[in-house]
């Protein structure tokens, strides 16, 4: 017997789209895991190295007029490089320490329910015609939590709609997307920000060692990117796909059902409440934790303050101690929110519970920490060959002769990423490959290296909800599959495909404007 879904065109094996995202989906499941990955490329780079050693490549670094010669790494100082400086380059491999610092605080705010308790507010203070969008724009709040947004997300995005009449599938399927299609949006810093920053100033330092990149760069950019994605997809779903046959009225009981029994079980990770009303306890809990938050921003505020001695060289602002080592603040503050709003709402009874929270954090964090090991040797390997340098001279000096405009580069940027997405679903792991090229390259030709950081986000996001080797895909997949039983990878893409073209068309739009006004991206970091 047929299921439901096998009779929607959108899914149909023979669909041109399914197929070919099917090719890639058996083919991107041949990959190795991403540690073997990096530890393939780190022999490919030696083997390239020691070619173009050989060939004796060499170019002359515009920044300083120094040579720089491809080095072998498979020689004998190849080898004692690598040897000499293996934990050297783990240790001070610069995403390392600021994501453990900043996941320390977050953790023990996550911990006490806080931020649970935030997209829960943020979702049932808004009028129903509003829902779509307040789960959508919540999705961007909960990008904060990194990768655990999805585990809040799926099931808030369901039990919202089903609180508000609506169908928990289309809710579920809502937040799912909104989270991957928008990650690199959000009107709060992320630990993804931080990251990115961190490879960004590595990658700038082999043109300009002075030079600072924050987590903050991008914030004006990001932040208005996370209403305006809001605003597409909530439009895309309520205009167009919430009128699909499988969120018919007449499924709504049945969909209660599933919806009832599959949430009930997982209420915990709604910080035992399944409504998103919050408790009297709660709500307390909120505004005093958000008494502390204005009080720990104005501190913040006040150390920034002209002739304060926390001000950079010169009165900079971002190059301020204060910013160059944001995540230690991002990380106090988080944390003091956490244990002030855990002591009221008691899920954080003692101080003796915040340590347990903090490494319960660090532990979700471990397969990264094991990745970054291998990403940090061959980032060293990479910068200690020239192999950069070649390619992001050679590169600017061919941009140069095309005279290609910065903006129509930044567009291939995007384009490019949106593809290799598909396949290296890490942000983090697919910049820590892309950054010591394309930063120093779009250096050399006069942009802004932050510009391109955001071509980068914006084409690293967009496909995340498209790819089965999202491991969060699979499980917004066994989601549905509660729901409907016949569902499959087509019937998530016959979902997500609009809302992830939707999403590409505006925010590559909105940041075509932004860029031609030459509204800073952030704090003190113009856009061109």
């Amino acid at each position: 017997m047929k299921s439901d879904t096998d009779n929607h065109t959108d899914v149909n094996p023979d669909n041109r789209l399914y197929r070919a995202l099917s090719a890639i989906e058996r083919a991107g499941n041949r990959l190795p895991h991403p540690f073997w990955l990096f530890v393939i490329l780190c022999v490919l780079l030696g083997i390239t190295s020691a070619i173009l050693a050989g060939l004796g490549v060499s170019v002359t670094l515009p920044a300083n007029g120094e040579t720089a010669a491809v080095k072998n790494l498979f020689s004998l100082d190849g080898a004692l490089f690598a040897i000499e400086n293996a934990l050297t380059n783990y240790a001070t491999f610069p995403p390392l320490a600021m994501i453990v610092v900043v996941l320390l605080g977050v953790s023990i705010a996550e911990r006490s329910g806080l931020l649970t308790a935030l997209l829960r507010i943020t979702v049932g203070k808004l009028p129903k015609a509003w829902l779509t969008f307040s789960i959508a724009f919540a999705s961007m709040i909960a990008h904060v939590m990194s990768d655990s947004a999805y585990l809040v997300m799926i099931p808030l995005g369901a039990l919202a709609f089903r609180t508000a009449g609506r169908s928990p599938l289309l809710g579920l399927m809502v937040a799912y997307a909104a989270t991957a299609v928008g990650f690199n949006a959000s009107p709060l810093v992320t630990p993804s920000d931080a990251i990115r920053a961190s490879l960004s100033m590595a990658a700038s330092h082999i043109v300009d060692e002075s030079y600072v990149v924050t987590p903050f760069a991008t914030y004006f950019f990001t932040a208005a990117s996370s209403v305006i994605l809001a605003i597409t997809i909530a439009v895309v779903v309520d205009k167009v796909l919430s009128r699909r046959p499988e969120f018919s009225p007449d499924r709504l009981s049945a969909d209660f059902n599933v919806s009832d029994k599959l949430f009930n079980t997982d209420s915990t990770k709604l910080s035992g409440s399944s409504t998103v009303e919050l408790s009297a306890e709660e709500r307390r809990g909120l505004i005093v934790s958000g008494v502390v938050f204005v009080i720990a921003v104005a501190g913040i505020a006040l150390m920034l303050m002209p002739d304060s001695p926390f001000r950079g060289e010169n009165g900079s602002i971002v190059q301020s101690p204060v910013l160059k080592n944001i995540a230690i603040f991002i990380s106090v503050v988080f944390g003091l929110l956490g244990i002030v709003y855990g002591r009221i709402t008691r899920s954080i009874p003692t101080l003796g519970e915040v340590p347990p929270a903090m490494a319960e954090g660090i532990r979700t964090l471990a397969p990264v920490l094991v990745l970054f090991f291998v990403v940090s040797q061959f980032l060293a390997y990479f910068e200690w060959t020239n192999i950069g340098s070649v390619l992001s001279v050679n590169g600017a000096a061919l941009f140069k002769h095309l005279n290609a405009p910065h903006l129509v580069l930044l567009l291939i940027i995007v384009a490019a990423i949106c593809v290799l997405n598909m396949l290296i679903t890490s942000g983090s792991a697919m910049w820590s490959i892309l950054a010591p090229v394309v930063v120093p390259l779009v250096m050399y030709i006069g942009m802004r290296p932050e510009s391109a950081m955001v071509a980068f986000m914006i084409g690293d996001s967009v496909t995340n909800c498209l790819t089965p080797l999202n491991g969060y895909f699979v499980l917004a997949l066994g989601y549905v599959q509660h729901f409907r039983k016949g569902a499959g990878v087509g019937t998530m893409l016959s979902f997500t495909l609009p809302i992830a073209v939707s999403v590409l068309v505006v925010w590559t739009i909105f940041f075509v404007i932004w860029y031609l006004i030459g509204i800073p991206l952030g704090p003190g970091v113009p856009v061109r």
